[in-house]
């Protein structure tokens, strides 16, 4: 709008007055259409990623778990009691309970406390040295805080028990289906000192329905080859019971 060409409505000190008062609303309309045009503003406090509520999923991790009868045949398989459970967790990070790691940052995330234990069920493979593992697992963390961990820390030095070794982790290009989020990884662990048959690979699928953490891994040493299938299966198999819930 031309404020210049304003046409007063009335005359003397009144009109002028009008007049005045239309100019400066028009102004004031230009300068809010521009601002408007820079961006909008929106109501409202805003909220880091970090602090929105995770979703509660009723009913105990424990009878969440798939049972050992669901595990495919070549994998005879236990439900863990909790002390052990929290040990054979930590071993599929590469990392475990007590270690030190470079980067610092790349330190996978203590239990948080008075959280519900985490549920894991094992299966093994004697024939070939493999065990194929579900863990569920409690956590307030949002899934992208845990993807943005694993991008960040593709290689790492642990320590532990004076034992030093090289974790090597690569996100997978397919992402399992059936959770509301998640990630499947290609895992390393070679020792500093010990032969070949002492190296760990393992596949990984890691999905979160709410505040349930489903991580499931086939592991196997040496030469072996990580079961992906079964991978796929059980996972499958977890998500379906997390979902029924």
């Amino acid at each position: 709008m031309n404020v210049a060409e304003t046409t007063p409505t009335g005359t003397g000190a009144a009109g002028r007055s009008r007049t005045r008062r239309r100019v400066l609303a028009c102004a004031a309309a230009v300068s809010v259409a521009a601002l408007a045009g820079c961006g909008q503003s929106i109501s409202g406090t805003p909220v880091a990623q970090s602090a929105m509520a995770v979703r509660h999923v009723d009913g105990a991790l424990a009878d969440l778990l798939p049972g050992p009868q669901q595990f495919p045949a070549r994998y005879p398989a236990v439900v863990l009691p909790p002390q052990v459970a929290a040990a054979a967790a930590g071993d599929l990070d590469g990392v475990g309970a007590g270690a030190t790691v470079s980067p610092a940052d790349c330190t996978p995330p203590e239990p948080e406390a008075g959280a519900e234990p985490a549920a894991v069920v094992v299966g093994s493979d004697d024939a070939s040295r493999a065990t194929l593992t579900v863990e569920l697992s409690r956590t307030a963390e949002q899934f992208a805080r845990l993807r943005d961990r694993l991008g960040e820390c593709e290689q790492i030095r642990v320590g532990r028990a004076g034992a030093e070794s090289t974790v090597t982790t690569v996100l997978g290009k397919t992402v399992p289906v059936g959770a509301e989020d998640a990630v499947s990884l290609r895992r390393t662990v070679v020792p500093d000192v010990g032969g070949a048959g002492l190296t760990q690979t393992m596949q990984t699928s890691i999905g979160q329905i709410g505040d349930v953490r489903i991580t499931v891994t086939s592991m196997t040493f040496g030469a072996g080859q990580p079961d992906g299938a079964a991978v796929e299966e059980m996972f499958a198999t977890a998500v379906r019971g997390v979902r029924g819930s």
